[in-house]
């Protein structure tokens, strides 16, 4: 897996031809203010098939084609490059037609809503040479990537646990349960940090607010090597809490989102085991010492992505977000919906590679 230095890789195909967005609903506003500072004049098109969204954009964005023909911009051959901001649904199809009309891709997370479609995905993108991207905005996020880098060098110890809290009251969707919606973030982060593809999946859930599709989720996910990652997802609580806490033999590590200034805190907390005893037990040293708070850049994290996005197709090279990433996502989710269906059991993770 990709670490915090970025790229991966080289693609075949370069391009700095035109880039066309898909989608302007929840999260597609905020991909086009960046599209449009990062890309300029090559954004030249923006598809949606709800006509006030059209208009909407087509105020906002003047100079852009607003156009409910996907046909027509796909079939542009200045267009070199497609990002998808749609339900998640429609990921699987319009990525694949997109890459099968030679266009480098974006997609929102999660890339597809079945393993088979997410690898199906990478596999086509390295066969065409073409970039794919999957959207887990947290991996361009300074705090995240801040972590990543006292995990790789030691300074926390061996990581024993994550346990993270994505709550809020709303956005609440009937398409999708919560974990599909907002657990792909922490499992990316997960994935990410540790460096490793994790061999299990177990769920517990609750549909309190209609009978479609789970609200909150319990989630446990375990790695190589024993280190375990508790997710705790939902559309039905008072606060909004965005929390990843990773407890390391040496220090722990809390990253929370909603902080306007200290978004890391670093721990140098611990239980440090001494000698036996006469007696034979294993006795515990409790450490309990200073706070560090780290100096942080102030980067919008999605301008990052998109900027290295642009970069990677470009140059040619694997973006450190590439379809194989999304996929081990997507592999997580599926097995966390089986999970669910056999009411918690440990179901393994489905492994995922080149």
């Amino acid at each position: 897996m990709s670490g915090a230095s970025g790229l991966s890789g080289r693609t075949s195909v370069t391009a700095r031809g035109a880039i066309a967005q898909i989608g302007f609903g929840y999260w597609g506003p905020n991909l086009a203010r960046n599209l449009g500072t990062l890309a300029g004049t090559r954004w030249r098109y923006l598809v949606d098939l709800d006509a006030d969204r059209r208009s909407q954009a087509a105020a906002l964005y003047p100079r852009v084609d607003i156009t409910d023909d996907l046909d027509r911009v796909l079939g542009d051959a200045d267009v070199a490059a497609v990002v998808v901001a749609t339900p998640a649904a429609s990921h699987a199809r319009l990525a694949r037609l997109a890459l099968e009309a030679g266009k480098h891709v974006f997609v929102e997370k999660p890339l597809a809503l079945s393993t088979e479609d997410a690898v199906g995905l990478a596999r086509l993108s390295d066969d065409r040479g073409l970039v794919l991207m999957v959207g887990h905005t947290f991996e361009f996020n300074p705090a995240v990537r801040a972590m990543k880098d006292l995990i790789d060098a030691g300074d926390i110890g061996d990581v024993l646990y994550l346990h993270s809290q994505r709550l809020n009251l709303g956005r609440i969707q009937s398409d999708i349960n919560a974990f599909w919606s907002i657990g792909p973030h922490d499992v990316s982060i997960a994935n990410f940090l540790l460096g490793l593809a994790p061999e299990w999946a177990a769920a517990r859930g609750a549909r309190y607010l209609n009978d479609s599709v789970e609200d909150v989720m319990f989630v446990t996910v375990g790695y190589p090597g024993g280190a375990m990652a508790q997710m705790h997802v939902s559309w039905l609580d008072p606060s909004k809490t965005r929390r990843t806490t990773v407890v390391g033999s040496k220090k722990m590590l809390v990253y929370d989102d909603t902080e306007p200034a200290a978004k890391l805190r670093i721990y140098d907390k611990g239980a440090d085991r001494l000698e036996p005893d006469a007696s034979g037990p294993w006795q515990y040293r409790l450490r309990d010492g200073d706070v560090h708070v780290p100096s942080l850049p102030t980067v919008e994290p999605l301008a990052t992505e998109l900027g290295h996005f642009i970069d990677c197709i470009d140059r040619g090279t694997t973006p450190a977000v590439d379809g194989w990433n999304g996929a081990r996502t997507v592999a997580v989710l599926e097995a966390v919906d089986e999970s669910l269906r056999s009411g918690g059991e440990r179901v393994p993770v489905a492994t995922v590679g080149k």
